[in-house]
């Protein structure tokens, strides 16, 4: 990825990945998408700002609508078309941490919302809404079948994990917040509600709860869910994931598509004996360089206006650089030191855990979180044991025996909302 010093949003590859991919190497991917990833690259190295902004508007939809060819899994196989059509209607669906972007409901369909007239405890309401793409991070497609509308095929899209919305309408409606974390999102309990999903797998899967997901489940057959992790602030981070396996957001982008959503394409990881291929089209590789400049254009979102105190967190930033210690690890303007190097899992809060979650990725490794918009995501650690950030700092204080006072674990709480 990028050096936030040098690269502006959008620049979605460092300087080592432009120059090959001007030199156009051959790679395993058919010709067709070569070079459309070719092109893509060469305008996220150094396009005209026009072309980068093309990029990442064309990036935002992928992130947004583009299931890379899922339904296969989650029609075909999950029958998750079936199960929604017959049993989730809108109250069941915002239980379950689906959201309903605001911006996409006709004026009709709002009064409706608001006067009462449209069933919101009828699952043909769901069908509905998806057939207007207003159901965040689920796209389905909707045929007249005598007269009625029926969902025939449903996938996912990135949104559904990694967006969520601003309430404005109702809890659960509202417009889009892209790349922030949908910590009410229960994954599992969705999955779990699939036919062709047995009983074993099911108390698995509804044992993780809201905002968790597992991404080696079907890997390795542990189920140990971490956070859900935003998917903002990373320009500039080289390791963007808990364990940092990959270099750039498009090694992550392409292991969920083809492994977690089941889109069509491959992905390999020698280092966890991964080799699955999907289908035999290629429907993800040639998206990747724009999905990826979308998600490093998404900053952080600032903290509220009122949420913390300016004076003590001036005072908290010296406990930060200082004896907290916290600077050590969360340096620079990125807060991590993620691109220079990794940390052995004795260094994470959340360990000694059974089953390790770094134990089961490819770099056994620990990457130092990033706290731009901490103030947002919580809860933290990538298990979620700590509540809220006064949790986080008492832990430090506690596991690291920082020694520090009831004021100043305050003051550096009031710092971190800051960020």
């Amino acid at each position: 990825m990028l050096d936030a010093s040098s690269r502006g949003p959008g620049r979605a590859r460092n300087s080592n990945e432009c120059t090959r991919a001007r030199r156009s190497r051959r790679e395993w991917i058919p010709a067709a998408a070569t070079l459309a990833a070719f092109a893509g690259a060469l305008a996220a190295c150094g396009g005209s700002g026009d072309d980068n902004a093309a990029l990442v508007a064309q990036g935002q939809q992928i992130f947004r609508f583009d299931t890379f060819g899922d339904e296969a899994k989650w029609t075909d196989t999950l029958r998750m078309h079936e199960v929604i059509s017959a049993a989730i209607d809108p109250v069941t669906a915002l239980s379950v941490g689906l959201k309903v972007d605001a911006e996409a409901l006709p004026a009709a369909v709002v009064q409706g919302i608001q006067n009462g007239s449209i069933d919101l405890h009828s699952p043909a309401t769901t069908v509905a809404l998806l057939k207007l793409d207003a159901v965040v991070g689920l796209k389905g497609t909707v045929e007249s079948v005598n007269g009625h509308d029926v969902l025939t095929r449903v996938g996912i899209t990135c949104a559904l994990c990694h967006s969520t919305v601003d309430n404005s309408f109702a809890p659960g409606i509202g417009k889009r917040l892209d790349g922030w974390p949908n910590r009410d999102l229960d994954p599992g309990a969705i999955v779990a509600l699939s036919p062709a999903i047995d009983a074993t797998t099911q108390a698995k899967l509804n044992a993780w709860g809201p905002g968790k997901y597992d991404p080696r489940f079907n890997i390795d057959g542990l189920s140990k869910p971490a956070v859900i992790p935003p998917a903002f602030g990373l320009e500039g981070v080289h390791r963007i994931t808990y364990t940092g396996d990959g270099t750039e957001v498009a090694y992550w982008n392409r292991y969920v598509a083809v492994t977690q959503m089941g889109g069509m394409g491959s992905f390999s990881e020698p280092r966890l004996g991964i080799d699955i291929t999907n289908g035999s089209v290629d429907l993800v590789t040639s998206k990747l360089p724009a999905l990826q400049a979308y998600q490093l254009s998404i900053a952080a979102p600032a903290a509220p206006a009122g949420s913390f105190d300016p004076a003590a967190a001036a005072r908290g930033q010296q406990v930060f650089a200082g004896i907290g210690g916290c600077a050590t690890c969360h340096s620079g303007a990125l807060f991590t030191d993620a691109n220079s190097m990794l940390h052995p899992p004795a260094d994470s809060m959340a360990e000694p855990e059974t089953p390790s979650y770094a134990a089961r990725s490819a770099t056994r490794l620990y990457r130092t979180s990033p706290l731009k918009g901490v103030w947002q995501h919580a809860p933290y650690f990538h298990d979620g044991s700590a509540a809220t950030l006064e949790d986080v700092v008492a832990t430090y204080n506690t596991r690291k025996s920082l020694g520090l006072t009831a004021q100043q674990s305050a003051d550096l709480v009031q710092y971190l909302k800051s960020l």
